[in-house]
C-alpha cells in the first residue's frame, strides 16, 4: 500500500460519502489533464482521449464503493483510464502486448549506436523542432515501454505508483523504463547527429 497524505485521506472519505460531488469535482480539476495526456499518449487521438477522460470519471463515481483505499486515488484513476484506453486500442485491432508478457532481451533490441547530446527532455520540449522529434520517437515505442516512460519521465510519477497503476513490480517498471530510454536515445541519435554534425 502507498501511504496517502492527510489531504488524500480526507478526499478519499469525501469521495466515498453519500454526497461525493464536491470530491469528484476536486478529483476532476486535479486529474483530468494528466489523464487526458495519458490517453492522448496511448491513443494518439484527442477526441478519443477526451472520451477516455469522461469514461474514467463516470466509472470512478459509479464504482466508488469498490475503491478500498489500499492505493492512492490517483493510481486508481490512472488505472481506470489506462484500461479504458487499452479497450479502445483493442477495438481498433491494435491489441497491445499483454502486460504480463516477460521482458525478454530478444523482445526489444538494444540500441546499435548512440550519439552523445546534452539536451534534457525538458529542453527538448522547449525547442519546438526537438519536441516534435521527441513526440514521434515516444509514439514509435511499443505500448508497454511507452506508457512506463510517459508516466515516469513525462508525468514524473514515482516508480512505486507507476507499478501500481500498471499492475507491475517496481523491478519490471525499472527494466521497461531503461529499455524505453535506450530505444529513445537510439531513435533520436540520427536527429542529434544532424544537429551536432556528428
Amino acid at each position: 500500500m502507498i501511504n496517502r497524505t492527510t489531504s488524500e485521506d480526507d478526499l478519499f472519505a469525501r469521495f466515498r460519502s453519500s454526497d461525493p460531488a464536491p470530491a469528484l469535482s476536486e478529483l476532476f480539476d486535479t486529474y483530468a489533464d494528466p489523464i487526458y495526456r495519458l490517453a492522448v499518449n496511448l491513443l494518439g487521438d484527442a477526441d478519443s482521449a477526451e472520451d477516455v477522460v469522461q469514461e474514467t470519471f463516470v466509472s470512478a463515481i459509479t464504482h466508488r464503493e469498490t475503491f478500498e483505499g489500499r492505493s492512492r486515488l490517483s493510481s486508481w484513476l490512472y488505472r481506470i483510464a489506462y484500461n479504458a484506453a487499452l479497450a479502445r486500442l483493442r477495438s481498433r485491432r491494435e491489441d497491445p502486448l499483454p502486460e504480463d508478457e516477460p521482458d525478454e532481451e530478444s523482445s526489444f533490441p538494444l540500441p546499435r549506436s548512440l550519439v552523445e547530446w546534452t539536451m534534457t527532455p525538458e529542453q527538448m520540449l522547449a525547442d519546438s523542432e526537438a519536441a516534435e522529434h521527441l513526440q514521434k520517437a515516444i509514439q514509435s515505442l511499443p505500448l508497454k515501454y511507452r506508457v512506463v516512460f510517459f508516466l515516469r519521465d513525462m508525468e514524473d510519477q514515482p516508480t512505486a505508483q507507476v507499478a501500481e497503476v500498471l499492475g507491475l513490480t517496481e523491478t519490471a517498471v525499472k527494466v521497461r523504463l531503461h529499455r524505453a530510454r535506450l530505444a529513445l536515445r537510439e531513435i533520436l541519435s540520427e536527429y542529434f547527429a544532424e544537429m551536432t554534425g556528428a
